[in-house]
């Protein structure tokens, strides 16, 4: 029916200490016996083969109105099923209905709902399934996380990355003073917090997980609309993006978020700083308009602007855009996959333009630690007359991207006195005396 390890797993908490989880394991296994050796007594032989029948006359008169179905449809599909096709299934079912959604679960087996690591409810806002009218609205839409989408997210899927990095949090508060954790960044919306995009984006969860830890505050992403509305939309791996609040970057959203009070995080230099060249690492590429300053003086939002430090640590770049443009197959492939993807600025955005996405080549490390530094929080209310000029508001955004370059440059200075920036050296601390999130590092 299925896989009994995994059915066995659930709700066995992943942060028990391995002799325990094991003998939870045992006993859920155990518990399961009587319901696998009763299998040929639910179903004997004559009741299959007349439920069979009866299955294929119910299935020729489906297929045969497939086409009229209008309604949406989610099909969640099983990798390892050994009752029946799922994937095949699964194909043919997006082939022949108007408006359908496929997930594959490729570790999974035809009880896919009674297995371990899958959530139906998770699954559901992944795809966008949930909302209140025909239309989705990433923002009065949304439904936070439940705890355990963020346990099984922190622990199961950013596990290796989250203990990668060892992340360390540093803010300014309104006297200047550096401090760590983020007391500096304003509890009241609406915030707009600004920054500089690492390789990938590989600062993201851990800046929206300590958020939620330290804050209760769910940080709102802007993201690129190629991922919610292109191709890659489609894509199971960008699913947690939707489920942790990110929204498409577009100036009816971030409206929308800041009228209602939110704290939105906003990387001006997009995908051009996510899938910088060799030899721009911490190096901004901003849009030549301040495309965000005046909207947020609109609303009197507080700008907090932001450094992240640290993939030169995790990574080395191989392989980058002008490398993968020189191998035939893989140049076609590129052009041929940005063909129809969705472009938000013009030539007069400057080098963010249009900007080709792709997967570079990259190699890991031996672990260092990411560290990040908010500034000074910016207060913009009771100044929006003022930024309604644009030499003003142009003056505030080049104050904004001096102080992420010059904080750069201070995270970059300072993590070479942090003696606990090796794996290495965290993981032995840890292990004997405290969690991740209080390891110590640099005096700011």
């Amino acid at each position: 029916m299925g896989d009994p390890t995994k059915m066995a797993m659930v709700n066995i908490e992943s942060r028990l200490p391995p002799s325990l989880k094991l003998t939870q394991l045992s006993r859920n296994l155990t518990a399961l016996l009587p319901c696998l050796s009763s299998l040929a007594d639910i179903i004997p032989r004559a009741t299959l083969l007349w439920k069979l029948k009866l299955l294929k006359s119910a299935a020729a008169y489906a297929n045969s109105r497939l086409h009229a179905v209008k309604a949406e449809v989610l099909v969640l599909a099983s990798g390892k099923d050994n009752m029946v096709p799922s994937r095949d299934e699964a194909q043919r079912l997006m082939n022949s209905l108007q408006n359908c959604t496929v997930r594959h679960f490729n570790d999974n087996g035809h009880t896919l709902l009674l297995e371990d690591g899958i959530n139906l409810l998770t699954v559901i806002k992944g795809t966008c399934k949930y909302r209140r009218s025909r239309k989705r609205d990433y923002v009065s839409d949304f439904l936070p996380p439940s705890m355990s989408e963020l346990k099984y997210t922190s622990d199961e899927v950013f596990g290796l990355l989250r203990l990668a990095t060892g992340s360390v949090m540093f803010s300014t508060l309104e006297d200047g003073k550096i401090v760590r954790g983020l007391a500096g960044v304003p509890h009241e919306g609406p915030v707009l917090i600004v920054g500089y995009h690492n390789l990938m984006g590989l600062e993201l969860n851990s800046l929206v997980e300590e958020f939620l830890r330290e804050k209760n505050i769910m940080v709102r992403g802007a993201a690129h609309p190629e991922l919610f509305w292109g191709k890659s939309g489609s894509s199971a791996s960008l699913d947690l993006l939707k489920v942790f609040g990110a929204v498409p970057v577009t100036a009816k959203n971030l409206f929308k978020l800041l009228s209602s009070k939110s704290h939105v995080l906003l990387y001006p230099g997009g995908a051009r700083e996510a899938l910088h060249f060799k030899g721009e690492e911490y190096e901004l590429f901003w849009p030549n308009q301040p495309e965000f300053v005046r909207m947020a003086a609109r609303f009197g939002a507080t700008i907090v602007p932001f450094a992240a430090v640290g993939e030169d640590d995790l990574l080395e770049l191989v392989f980058d855009y002008n490398d993968l443009k020189k191998i035939p197959v893989i140049s076609d492939y590129i052009k041929e996959s940005n063909r129809d993807a969705i472009r938000l600025r013009d030539e007069t955005s400057g080098e963010v333009a249009n900007v080709d996405l792709f997967f570079p080549g990259v190699l890991p490390k031996l672990p260092g630690r990411f560290y990040y530094l908010f500034g000074k929080p910016i207060v913009t209310k009771g100044k929006k007359e003022i930024l309604k000029d644009k030499e003003n508001a142009n003056k505030l955004y080049l104050e904004i991207q001096s102080d992420i370059e010059n904080s750069l440059a201070y995270l970059l200075k300072k993590r070479e006195e942090d003696p606990y920036r090796s794996i290495i050296d965290r993981t032995a601390y840890r292990a004997i005396y405290s969690p991740i999130h209080e390891v110590p590092t640099f005096e700011p």
